[in-house]
């Protein structure tokens, strides 16, 4: 008895519980981008501000010693620390500033490709008009009302800050003697099973038992005993690791 003959019917098609944004490629493949919110992203900026006041600082004690000319030429750096670390930071190390990179965080552009000058500089020098009328509150405001979390900076340039891709692990399934289904599966029911394996050690005591029960018929076994025949056959779909 297949196993998609006790599947649900229903292949309804349900929104997911957190926030994603689909972007297609021109190759037709749809890659998932996790926006940051506004806490996270305002954590960023706050570290960022305070390596830049400290650098500042240092910069600042350093060049007073050089009397007129220290001030002007702290004055020069003033300038450039301010609107330049942001754009350098996130053109040469992949849209990551120190303060992006310690939340996981990274710029690039709407259709997930880097970010480049251009639009580095956009989001950054529009930084001004977020910071209206008083302390961020235009940026805010747009960041709690657009639905990736944009600020009126990226909105202009065309930019979205995201989650940074962890690079994926791959699950390790229970312990199990290999074992032969009694039947054929197809793709599907063998990602099932599967599926059910590596995300065992996630789940509650009473909802593998609740998951196993429904195939314990189809795979010929008393239901007690399904866990463990579904964890040796996907252990022998598996094959030796």
């Amino acid at each position: 008895m297949p196993l998609s003959s006790v599947a649900s019917p229903a292949h309804v098609r349900r929104p997911a519980l957190d926030t994603r944004y689909r972007v297609e490629t021109p190759e037709g493949i749809d890659l998932i981008l996790r926006p940051a919110g506004l806490v996270p992203r305002a954590l960023a900026f706050a570290i960022d501000l305070a390596i830049r006041g400290l650098a500042l600082l240092l910069m600042f004690i350093i060049l007073a010693l050089l009397g007129q000319f220290g001030m002007g030429l702290a004055t020069i750096l003033l300038f450039l620390v301010t609107w330049w670390y942001m754009v350098l930071f996130e053109v040469f190390n992949q849209g990551r500033s120190p303060g992006k990179q310690m939340l996981g965080l990274r710029v690039v552009h709407d259709d997930g490709t880097p970010v480049g000058w251009a639009s580095s500089l956009t989001r950054n020098l529009l930084r001004f008009v977020d910071l209206l009328p008083l302390g961020y509150t235009f940026g805010i405001l747009s960041c709690l009302n657009h639905p990736a979390f944009k600020r009126l900076g990226d909105i202009a340039a065309g930019t979205l800050v995201v989650y940074r891709d962890t690079p994926p692990t791959r699950p390790s399934l229970p312990d199990a003697e290999a074992l032969h289904a009694p039947f054929a599966l197809s793709l599907e029911e063998q990602r099932a099973l599967l599926g059910f394996a590596e995300r065992a050690q996630g789940l509650s005591s009473a909802r593998r038992d609740e998951l196993a029960a429904i195939l314990a018929e189809p795979l010929q076994v008393p239901a007690e005993q399904a866990q463990q025949q579904i964890h040796g056959i996907a252990r022998g779909l598996l094959g030796p690791t």
